[in-house]
């Protein structure tokens, strides 16, 4: 499936690429992951699955990933946020399921509680892979070494070789302080809909614990825990997506 070009919507200054194709409600927005783009394997996947689905379909590029504008390195999940926040809201109507992948699933959680916050209760479903919620505060910050503490502080970021890719991660103290302003996992988290969560135990990135951890935090909320033997944090094998459109159509299923 080839990819059409992007539209752009300007979102404080910042062109951001999104890729919509209409259909049928609930639709299915794709939120990707740090460093990821709206073109990997997962998104592509959905795409062609919506399509055959005849099912609505939205993707975007927060800034500095992809086709959008911006520095990556200028990026924070408060900014990341309110543009996926700005692209939901110009490009989607009636009831809709979020699909979001490693980061990507912190912004899907903190996107469904600015919604139900703001009066909107369009959200019929979640699907979190790989979850990595609060990645900074609970993943990144435990384990800095004294080097890179030294980097924060002095050049105001620093750089971790990528298993996926030939550029760096560049981790900055904007994002990692922002961070501290979007934490979910510090008590109950009421999504008000079905989650389901599917998890690599294989997963080199974002330990198992957490989502066990984040599946705990939400207690009022019918909540599916997928684990996969052998999976890592791409999840991007053929039988990995699969499972994501088994659980997807299993959440359309359920909206409709």
């Amino acid at each position: 499936m080839t990819a059409t070009a992007p539209e752009f919507l300007e979102v404080e200054g910042t062109d951001i690429a999104v890729r919509r194709a209409p259909g049928a409600a609930p639709g299915i927005v794709w939120l990707g992951g740090y460093k990821s783009d709206m073109l990997g394997t997962k998104a592509q996947t959905l795409a062609e699955w919506t399509a055959k689905e005849g099912r609505a379909f939205l993707r975007h590029d927060y800034s500095g990933h992809g086709e959008s504008g911006g520095a990556f390195a200028d990026g924070t999940i408060s900014k990341w946020l309110g543009q996926s926040l700005a692209v939901f809201r110009r490009f989607t109507k009636g009831k809709q399921i979020l699909v979001g992948s490693s980061m990507g699933a912190w912004i899907t959680l903190r996107m469904s509680q600015e919604l139900r916050k703001a009066g909107d209760d369009r959200i019929a479903g979640l699907v979190l892979l790989a979850p990595a919620p609060d990645f900074t505060a609970e993943l990144v910050e435990p384990v800095l070494t004294e080097a890179q503490k030294r980097d924060l502080q002095e050049k105001g970021f620093f750089e971790e070789p990528s298993d996926y890719s030939a550029e760096p991660y560049i981790y900055t103290r904007a994002l990692i302080e922002d961070g501290r302003k979007n934490l979910v996992m510090t008590g109950p988290i009421d999504t008000h809909c079905p989650v389901h969560i599917l998890q690599g135990l294989a997963d080199a990135d974002v330990p198992s614990s957490h989502a066990l951890k984040l599946a705990a935090l939400m207690p009022a909320d019918d909540v599916t825990l997928s684990l996969i033997p052998d999976g890592d944090h791409r999840l991007s094998r053929p039988q990995d997506l699969d499972m994501l459109l088994r659980a997807v159509g299993e959440m359309v299923r359920r909206a409709g």
